[in-house]
């Protein structure tokens, strides 16, 4: 379902990525374990169209998507990729229901339609008492879920994970974890993980090891 082929970026004369071959097949988790500074998120946020390589293609379903123009590109990514990032990056002046609805707003829902949508999954990931909070209000458990709502409301094709339980205690991380098996088992949610943290790697199906801008089949 995703390829790349022979991603490189530098910044400055530091090269971070070293010509990275990657797939990622349908329905699967596949994790990307390092240390920080190995190149993980950069290949992250190559690998959802925020940042753009050196060289090399990032094919979704055999379509490059180097090639598509910007507003294309925007649309491709609002459409087809769900992002969770370790910061869960929501808005304060906007409640979870809000936070929520605004990517289907952007691809053209309705209010309504959005609304139900977003009630349907906060209701599944037991917010459904939270929806009229804000961020302030909630724990870093419930927001990092509102997160996680936010990124599946377009139903993509599939959930970026950038260190998703990284600012989480122990008793939410395991939750975390609990969560993504479940939408994986439920959805059959295509899922990839940038992680430092082994209890969360090892529950992916497929593992990799980011080490000097490479990447390892581990």
């Amino acid at each position: 379902m995703i390829l790349t082929k022979g991603i490189t970026k530098s910044y400055g004369s530091l090269q971070v990525l070293k010509g990275i071959d990657f797939q990622v097949d349908k329905g699967d988790i596949v994790s990307i374990f390092g240390a920080s500074g190995a190149g993980k998120t950069t290949f992250l946020q190559i690998l959802g169209t925020l940042d753009d390589p050196d060289e090399g293609d990032i094919f979704y379903d055999k379509q490059n998507v180097r090639e598509l123009k910007e507003k294309q590109l925007s649309r491709f990514r609002n459409r087809h990729i769900g992002f969770v990032f370790q910061f869960h990056h929501l808005l304060p002046e906007f409640t979870a229901l809000e936070n929520v609805c605004i990517p289907a707003f952007i691809a053209g829902f309705s209010r309504r339609e959005a609304e139900q949508q977003a009630m349907e999954l906060l209701n599944d990931l037991n917010l459904a008492d939270r929806i009229h909070h804000k961020p302030a209000e909630l724990s870093g458990g419930e927001q990092q879920r509102v997160a996680v709502a936010r990124a599946l409301i377009n139903k993509p094709e599939v959930l970026l994970a950038d260190e998703p339980s990284g600012n989480l205690d122990s008793k939410n991380k395991k939750e975390l974890h609990e969560l993504l098996l479940r939408i994986h088992d439920e959805k059959e949610q295509t899922i990839v993980i940038v992680t430092h943290d082994k209890d969360l790697s090892v529950i992916a199906h497929r593992k990799f090891l980011m080490k000097d801008g490479k990447l390892y089949n581990d």
